[in-house]
């Protein structure tokens, strides 16, 4: 008896087979859209990723603008540390300063808020920028509370105090503005 033989094998020319090709590209997951809503090309780079998606866009003006809160903050600092008599002075249009610890212990702290805005300077990480732009947004916001309320209670009006409440308010506008544009989501090109 002999063994039947099997019918010839005829190749499926899958480059033309539209269907098979959907369907092992359904299989493989590409050619889809993700969460982001990219469409992959291949699976190595849905692996990989896309390093456009990692980069961030920067708003227009951003680096200057972390440079010179760096710089203010640590001009302040020092300041602070170093004479604060004349911080004080300056401010407010008085020369008897009860006690100067208050006033270096602010130096310090704003020494400390200008490492992370050095820090922040040098990183492409969004989180990172944004968090230090929320800090610089909301440390301007108590400052000018806390000036504010010096003033009223003082029932007088410096020149120099007025200038600082005016800065700090077009600094918060500033810094909520640059955190939200880090914040946004780029446009699909």
């Amino acid at each position: 008896m002999a063994a039947k033989q099997p019918p010839p094998l005829m190749k499926k020319h899958s480059q033309t087979d539209l269907v098979s090709r959907l369907k092992t590209r359904k299989i493989l997951g590409v050619g889809g859209e993700d969460d982001d809503g990219e469409v992959h090309r291949s699976k190595i780079s849905q692996v990989l990723g896309n390093e456009i998606k990692f980069a961030v866009r920067e708003p227009l003006g951003l680096r200057v603008w972390q440079l010179v809160s760096a710089v203010m903050f640590s001009g302040v600092a020092i300041m602070a540390l170093a004479f604060p008599d004349q911080l004080y002075d300056a401010v407010f249009n008085e020369e008897a300063v009860s006690s100067k610890t208050p006033i270096r212990l602010y130096g310090g702290a704003l020494l400390s808020i200008s490492l992370i805005m050095w820090n922040a300077l040098y990183t492409a990480e969004k989180v990172i920028i944004r968090w230090t732009l929320l800090t610089e947004a909301c440390y301007f916001t108590v400052q000018f509370l806390v000036t504010t309320m010096s003033l009223l209670e003082s029932s007088r009006i410096a020149t120099g105090a007025v200038l600082l409440l005016g800065s700090r308010a077009l600094f918060v506008l500033i810094s909520i503005y640059y955190y939200y544009q880090v914040g946004r989501r780029p446009k699909k090109v």
